[in-house]
């Protein structure tokens, strides 16, 4: 085991020995003020045969009732795996079915990004290694893996995410890096092969008061866009996993799908190593999982479900478009 998984592990289940015992799979999952109303939130378990710890998490492209979960994570002999969900009467996912199988050798390294992006190209983080995995539909290994160090990435990239249609800043790609918070704008373009490249990296400064570079706290290992009009939600939105703190946190959004920072409000505290984040398709319930600990999945409904998310290639155009105006090296929100 490496020195960093070592750290991140000890520093987990540390945390999960507070918890033992305040609930079956020491998860104390309580809602924030503004959100317990209007929202559920419960574990749907641990998923049998998934090797531990778990990374990030996404629904299958065109294949919803398929999770895509990482396993092993944050080490080379990480993988992507599949299972299958079963539903409720009103198409929620309360549980698996079937036994994860590996999608090849894609997912070394994997963890809290797992999303996909224009092309239907999957993208992954890789903790400890700072790099950016992409599998094109169909390939059993990564097709294309980017040194993200050389750009400017902090070590080491955790999560990945685009901007969604209706956003501002849409198609947008983010990035986010533990321990440090650092958030990314990255531009992108394609190379040719169905995969891509990214062309430029800046670090974003989250709170313009303070005169410095100021990054997300609690340890980020994902995050999804939430839409103005969901419960709690007067604006577009940002809800990040909070992998060292132990929280799911709610941030409202820049005119370009950046967090601002002095929005911060909590939306579920008393986790143990929140990882990865994902929105169900069908439902819009919220998906994440955990690292160490119980290493289980959580969902919280009470969402609206996603409507105009772009096709794949309206994103692609909508990079291209952004790789075009030439961003700065270091941008503030705002």
């Amino acid at each position: 085991m490496n020195n960093s998984l070592k750290t991140r592990l000890t520093y987990c289940l540390s945390a999960a020995a507070l918890f033992a015992g305040v609930h079956g799979n020491a998860q104390a999952l309580t809602l924030g003020v503004d959100f317990a109303g209007s929202y559920t939130a419960a574990s749907l378990g641990s998923i049998a045969g998934l090797p531990t710890p778990y990374g990030g998490l996404t629904l299958k492209a065109g294949s919803p009732n398929t999770l895509l979960i990482g396993g092993a994570a944050n080490t080379d002999a990480g993988l992507i795996y599949e299972l299958g969900v079963t539903r409720d009467a009103g198409n929620h996912i309360i549980g698996f079915t079937g036994s994860p199988t590996a999608i090849g050798t894609v997912g070394t390294y994997n963890d809290g990004g797992v999303t996909y992006g224009p092309g239907g190209v999957l993208f992954t983080s890789q903790w400890p290694v700072n790099k950016l995995g992409q599998t094109k539909p169909g390939s059993t290994a990564e097709d294309k893996v980017i040194d993200l160090a050389p750009l400017g990435v902090a070590d080491s990239h955790a999560a990945i995410n685009f901007v969604p249609a209706g956003f501002g800043g849409a198609g947008s790609m983010k990035l986010v890096s533990w321990a440090g918070g650092e958030w990314y704008n990255a531009t992108y373009s394609p190379d040719g092969s169905g995969t891509f490249n990214i062309d430029s990296v800046t670090q974003i400064d989250l709170d313009l008061s303070t005169g410095a570079m100021d990054n997300l706290p609690g340890g980020p290992e994902g995050f999804v866009y939430i839409a103005a009009g969901n419960a709690g939600f007067t604006v577009n939105s940002l809800l990040v996993s909070e992998y060292s703190a132990g929280n799911v946190a709610a941030y409202d959004l820049d005119a370009n799908g950046n967090p601002l920072l002095n929005t911060r409000r909590d939306f579920i505290t008393g986790l143990v190593g929140a990882e990865g984040a994902a929105i169900d398709p069908v439902t819009g319930d919220f998906l994440f999982s955990t690292f160490g600990g119980a290493n289980e999945v959580i969902v919280v409904q009470g969402f609206t479900v996603p409507v105009g998310v772009p096709e794949p290639t309206t994103l692609a155009l909508l990079g291209l478009a952004l790789a075009g105006l030439g961003f700065g090296r270091r941008q503030r929100a705002g």
